[in-house]
């Protein structure tokens, strides 16, 4: 993105920070704030579903926003990738440095020198939405959190984030010059990427947990854990610039959705429109199974085999996410490769293929697979059935 993009960016977010200012009263801490009287309930919103990343709900999805402490997403997603990769473990020491020990807003007060597990920080960060923890850890990972900025904004490259440049780790932005830009689009994107790891999920659905040998206690910034059914996370928001945000996921029997609510007016609302949007998604869709793995789905001739036959399986279970009453429209078209085949044959081996569409759409063609091994006869095996 160029420098004129980001300047015009900057006036943007500028000029509607000046805009909530008039609806909504400063909040004393970066997860605080007053209800509005009066405003939208919110400047742009999304809901997805994480498997596949389908927009359910949108609106302004792409609208360039400062995103506050839901930028603390693209962290974590760093830190468990790291994880993954055996590169670093949840029992490291973080050391404080004078710079973390030193950030403002939303914290756990760390003081220079103390020292933590990396678990410990990233409860902090996931539950309590702690900005001093976010900079120890970030500092940690890369040396320096500006080049741990660096990787989150390459990581975002990676994952086709278009509306994002990351400029700190923590989200505070009402005193800096340079600060975060994304979209419900993007944030939701990051989110997939993050509800892969279940340790996430593990800390964001906790409503309350302890830090410093249980001297101090963590509360939830998210305040629909416990209390949406099926809610086990994301994260909270808010500076005076980006108004009140929410990432929110939550599962019910096999469908996880993922909805962003960014801009709101206060922390009621944020919530509010949270659930109302998760409810209404949930209420007009459902994930129906449509082919199970390992379902007979027909039969090959065998040509030259100790069987006449084999039979077909599907390599792939496959569930489709539809509205009320299409499962009537769903079509299912089996193409075989031919209808004999020579022996040998192996377990497994893809003989044809189940086509399933919605209408006149396709969704997806799911392996047709032999069941089992069929070995060609010998010689002496062939004369006999011909006897």
């Amino acid at each position: 993105m160029s420098m004129f993009k980001y300047t015009l960016v900057a006036i943007l977010l500028f000029s509607f920070s000046s805009s909530v200012s008039a609806r909504t009263r400063r909040a004393s801490s970066e997860e605080g704030g007053a209800e509005s009287a009066s405003g939208p309930s919110y400047v742009s919103a999304i809901v997805i579903e994480a498997e596949t990343g389908r927009v359910l709900f949108e609106d302004k999805p792409h609208l360039p926003r400062a995103p506050a402490s839901t930028v603390k997403t693209m962290l974590e997603l760093l830190v468990m990738q790291t994880v993954e990769e055996g590169k670093l473990k949840l029992t490291d020491s973080i050391t404080t440095s004078a710079w973390a020990s030193k950030i403002g807003g939303s914290q756990v007060y760390l003081k220079q020198g103390e020292v933590f597990p990396l678990e410990d920080l990233m409860k902090a960060i996931a539950i309590h939405s702690s900005n001093d923890a976010c900079v120890a850890v970030a500092e940690h990972l890369a040396g320096t959190v500006e080049g741990f900025v660096e990787m989150m904004n390459q990581r975002g490259q990676e994952i086709g984030l278009h509306d994002t440049h990351f400029t700190n780790v923590h989200g505070l932005d009402d005193d800096a010059a340079a600060v975060n830009v994304t979209s419900a689009y993007d944030l939701a994107q990051i989110a997939r990427e993050l509800v892969k790891h279940p340790k996430v999920l593990e800390w964001s659905s906790k409503v309350e947990d302890t830090f410093r040998d249980g001297k101090f206690i963590l509360s939830n910034t998210n305040h629909l854990v416990g209390k949406f059914p099926g809610l086990d996370g994301l994260k909270t928001g808010y500076t005076h610039r980006a108004g009140f945000c929410l990432v929110a996921t939550a599962r019910r029997n096999d469908l996880r959705l993922i909805s962003v609510v960014m801009g709101s007016p206060s922390n009621k609302v944020r919530f509010s429109e949270s659930a109302r949007l998760l409810s209404r998604v949930f209420s007009q869709y459902k994930k129906v199974p449509i082919v199970r793995e390992g379902e007979t789905l027909g039969e090959v001739k065998v040509g030259g085999g100790k069987e006449e036959k084999v039979k077909l399986v599907a390599k792939t279970g496959f569930s489709a996410l539809l509205r009320s009453g299409q499962e009537k429209t769903i079509k299912r078209s089996m193409t075989k490769l031919s209808e004999e085949r020579p022996a040998p044959i192996r377990q497994g081996e893809a003989l044809g293929a189940l086509q399933v569409s919605l209408g006149d759409s396709l969704l997806t063609r799911v392996e047709a697979v032999a069941e089992r091994d069929v070995a060609r006869l010998t010689t002496w095996e062939w004369i006999k059935s011909w006897l």
